[in-house]
């Protein structure tokens, strides 16, 4: 079993940190929330009081933060990469702009360390359950000696090529399904106001070629599938603000590239105002409501 350091206790980390405690790692965690440090102390983790003291005797750092202000931050620190030992492997599983993670990746370098990229999908159901898929960017012989740590926490490990490259699939993923939650939710509003009953839509598109995973997993409809009967709260397991954020890494990955996106510009356009709108700590399948504010 390795010695592993978590950074970033909050909904993501929270549980890919009890995924690693339950199959024998030993877990050191740092916050700067203390009552989240203290939840895992409390299930058998080692609390560190610093940067410093976590990075000190561990086989891997492994970092889930909220952007790329917080992952340079961590590794421009004094108390960092300068204490940690010689053969530590850092894992950064943030989902963060192209740039920062390039940064991250040099910061690593320079400091004489290997360094992998590898942002998930999922959401905090996939984390709980430990089925997130990882997507790695980095040197291919250290994403090997990786991929038993990032199975503990996930049923796909996926390999997508050098430093970043990890972020360029995640951002390139999240930009589809973003779009994919915008044009389902606009195929059951037009369905409905010309007079389809919404589970005619669902059965239909289902079984032909729009279906989708958005349609069949995530349904942007109150509860979800239309026979679900749930209340139509959208309690969130992939928040619509996390998907804004997703989508404007992936319109300045466009820019940067030269690449245009004109279904992910709309599709970031159309949950800037729903997060506008005051919706965006609601599930992102609650989108249709910007499409159908009638929606029942």
């Amino acid at each position: 079993m390795s010695r592993i350091g978590f950074i970033g206790i909050g909904n993501m980390g929270k549980p890919m940190a009890l995924n690693l405690l339950q199959a024998g790692h030993s877990l050191k965690v740092f916050d700067l929330s203390k009552k989240a440090q203290q939840s895992l102390f409390d299930q058998g983790a080692i609390s560190a009081m610093s940067l410093r003291d976590l990075v000190k005797e561990v086989d891997f750092v492994i970092t889930m933060l909220p952007t790329g202000k917080e992952v340079k931050e961590i590794f421009t620190s004094p108390d960092f990469l300068s204490n940690a030992a010689n053969n530590t492997i850092f894992i950064d599983c943030s989902t963060i702009d192209v740039e920062s993670s390039l940064d991250a990746h040099s910061l690593a370098k320079q400091a004489g360390f290997d360094m992998l990229d590898a942002p998930v999908s999922g959401g905090t159901v996939g984390a709980k359950q430990a089925t997130l898929t990882f997507m790695c960017g980095g040197d291919k012989k250290i994403f090997e000696r990786c991929t038993s740590t990032l199975e503990t926490m996930g049923k796909k490990v996926v390999y997508c090529g050098g430093p970043s490259q990890g972020q360029v699939v995640k951002i390139c993923n999240n930009m589809v399904a973003g779009s994919i939650f915008v044009v389902t939710s606009e195929a059951f509003a037009l369905g409905e106001k010309l007079g389809v009953d919404k589970r005619v839509i669902y059965d239909v598109i289902s079984a032909s070629s729009g279906n989708s995973w958005v349609l069949e997993n995530a349904c942007p409809l109150p509860g979800g599938k239309p026979e679900s009967g749930k209340d139509k709260d959208f309690t969130p397991g992939f928040s619509a603000q996390l998907m804004l954020k997703d989508l404007r890494l992936s319109q300045a990955a466009a820019q940067t590239g030269g690449s245009p996106t004109p279904l992910g510009a709309a599709a970031t356009v159309a949950f800037q105002q729903h997060v506008n709108n005051g919706h965006g700590q609601l599930d992102t399948a609650s989108i249709c409501l910007l499409i159908n504010p009638e929606i029942k």
